[in-house]
């Protein structure tokens, strides 16, 4: 699981295809939005909450894609199966990976977008730890969608389809925290809701693309 972990890393970070591409595609909505709505940051804290994690969410779904097509495409996938590590043990590393390279630097850049739309620190941390505890469950169904995309043709375009129904929850609970905790509601219940939301997500998602991965292989 290690060195798969670590190949998926590397070859993210080769290509440009996650982190890179994520992290610019995700500022570059954060910066657009400002100038179409104005800068007028009542207005701006009010909508930032939902910006935040519908950018976090398209940022993620740029690569995902590729997350087991390019392996299915040289082999790579069929011969996962002989390894004697469980499927699911390879779906969660290679979600992780995902996670590493688009979730977690997405969230490591949290503080300066609070600094950017004028939030106070405390909103800011509240930010950070939503999006640490959120965006894993985004990398797991991503990963889930993935798998029923092996060997579609056009997979690409149907993936968000597919899947963007299981991230409601984890948006309507993300942004509900940053947004309480701007206005200084009691935030702990909604993060605590999508810190479950992620765990039960990352509990079940592995299972479920394994299987999905069996049946397209067989």
């Amino acid at each position: 699981m290690i060195s798969i972990l670590k190949r998926d890393i590397l070859l993210s970070i080769r290509s440009g295809s996650g982190f890179t591409l994520s992290l610019s595609f995700f500022f570059l909505i954060i910066i657009l939005i400002p100038l179409a709505i104005g800068p007028e940051n009542t207005k701006l804290q009010s909508i930032t909450p939902g910006i935040l994690w519908i950018s976090a969410l398209l940022s993620c779904l740029l690569s995902l894609d590729r997350m087991f097509q390019s392996d299915f495409e040289d082999g790579t996938l069929e011969a996962f199966l002989l390894a004697p590590v469980p499927l699911e043990g390879i779906v969660f590393a290679k979600a992780i990976a995902h996670w590493l390279t688009t979730g977690l630097a997405i969230t490591l850049v949290a503080p300066i977008i609070g600094f950017l739309y004028g939030f106070d620190q405390s909103t800011s941390l509240w930010m950070f730890l939503a999006l640490l505890v959120g965006t894993p469950s985004l990398s797991f169904i991503g990963a889930f969608g993935a798998s029923i995309n092996i060997g579609l043709k056009r997979g690409s375009l149907l993936l968000p389809v597919l899947i963007m129904p299981f991230f409601i929850p984890t948006l309507i609970f993300g942004s509900q925290t940053v947004w309480q905790a701007s206005t200084g509601l009691q935030m702990i219940n909604s993060f605590l809701f999508t810190a479950g939301v992620s765990a039960f997500v990352i509990s079940l998602m592995p299972f479920a693309a394994a299987l999905a991965i069996n049946s397209a292989l067989k």
